[in-house]
């Protein structure tokens, strides 16, 4: 099935044109994502204040419903107090920079962002006594952009769309001698993407010691950075025996599904408006992309009522989920019930299928809006 497969749902599902399961995990992919780093990352991030594992969640009655084994939910709401799995890439890249100058004097930190990866990389910066300058676009939510404030990070705000934001970073960086500490890579810069990428190893490391064996992922995509540390950590521990990789992305913002459609590292234009903030992205870190092109299974995209649906279809299970933290999971009920899908992913009564939900109610304005209900009254306190 290497056409793109328009389902029901609004979702579209493709076979990864590109997909080589027997390719071995190579120097050439250990240069940009190992075990051994994700290790390292592991040991240093467990140690910070406030550590702790986040809930792997078993959803029963949706693997009920979808006609699968098990369905597990990584909650990242709960991760720091910053309720975002980007507290493991952003946040650690920043305490690797320091590491690597030896002193906190003198350094100034930016990137641009959606919200959760600004908001990381501010707290980041404020445990070690860095200076932050983070640039939102026009449509990141003004709770967001307070919440980047909050941990003393200057915000900027830019006209466009996420790509306009990580231009008008990096010519500020360049004028001023600042330095990014970007989720995504370009030619030139690539040393702190992978640091970033590589803390996000942290959640397999972590879902393991959880008990997680699945048979299927299904992430988040975005610039692709979390889907290849999770590509990565399974790929080189387990080879062709890895479990099956599916990248979710909204329907307005699919660089990776357009990537693999092509053949090749492509970007896409337009305002990329979508609920789900975090992925709106229209230019594929190229580093995340020499791992996905030949190593990820499948590409779907959802349209925004799919992530809806999931978010208010979870409140009442005690999870206050984010527009973007529900894509994984979105994007798996979205092609489960057709059997032309199920049978190319092997999808059957014995899958155990693993969705990151990489974020809480970030937002609790929007999430009120979309869900009806406080994430405080969903979660309690913990929200």
């Amino acid at each position: 099935m290497s056409d793109a497969l328009r389902l029901p749902t609004g979702a579209t599902f493709l076979v990864n044109p590109a997909l080589d399961r027997d390719l071995a995990y190579g120097p050439e992919q250990r240069e940009i994502l190992s075990l051994d780093g994700g290790a390292a990352a592991y040991r240093a991030i467990s140690r910070w204040d406030g550590y702790q594992p986040t809930p792997l969640i078993a959803l029963e009655a949706m693997a009920r419903s979808t006609g699968v084994g098990a369905v597990l939910y990584k909650h990242e709401g709960r991760r720091f107090s910053l309720k975002s799995f980007k507290a493991l890439g952003g946040a650690y890249a920043v305490q690797r920079l320091v590491e690597q100058r030896g002193s906190a004097a003198g350094l100034t930190v930016t990137c641009a962002t959606d919200g959760n990866h600004g908001r990381a990389v501010a707290w980041g910066a404020k445990r070690l006594g860095v200076t932050a300058i983070i640039y939102v676009h026009e449509t990141v939510s003004e709770g967001r952009a307070e919440a980047i404030a909050a941990f003393g990070a200057e915000v900027r705000r830019v006209p466009g769309n996420y790509d306009d934001a990580v231009r008008a970073s990096a010519e500020a960086a360049a004028a001023n001698g600042w330095t990014i500490v970007s989720d995504t890579s370009w030619p030139g810069y690539d040393l702190i993407p992978r640091d970033v990428m590589q803390g996000y190893a942290v959640l397999a490391l972590e879902a393991e010691s959880q008990g997680a064996t699945p048979t299927h992922i299904f992430v988040q995509g975005g610039v692709g950075g979390l889907a290849a540390g999770m590509l990565s950590y399974y790929w080189e521990l387990k080879g062709a025996q890895r479990p099956v990789v599916v990248v979710v992305e909204p329907v307005q913002a699919d660089c990776l599904f357009q990537s693999a459609l092509a053949g090749r590292w492509t970007t896409v234009g337009g305002d990329l408006d979508t609920i789900m903030a975090g992925l709106a992205c229209g230019e594929p870190s190229e580093l995340a992309w020499k791992l996905l092109s030949p190593g990820a299974d499948a590409f779907v995209t959802i349209p925004d009522e799919r992530a809806a649906d999931a978010m208010r279809d979870l409140a009442p299970l005690g999870i206050a989920a984010g527009e973007s933290g529900v894509a994984g999971l979105a994007g798996f009920r979205a092609i489960a019930g057709d059997a032309r899908v199920r049978a190319a992913l092997g999808l059957g009564p014995h899958s155990r299928v693993l969705c990151i939900g990489t974020e809480g109610a970030t937002d609790p304005e929007i999430y009120r809006e979309i869900v009806g209900r406080d994430a405080s009254e969903v979660e309690g306190s913990t929200a």
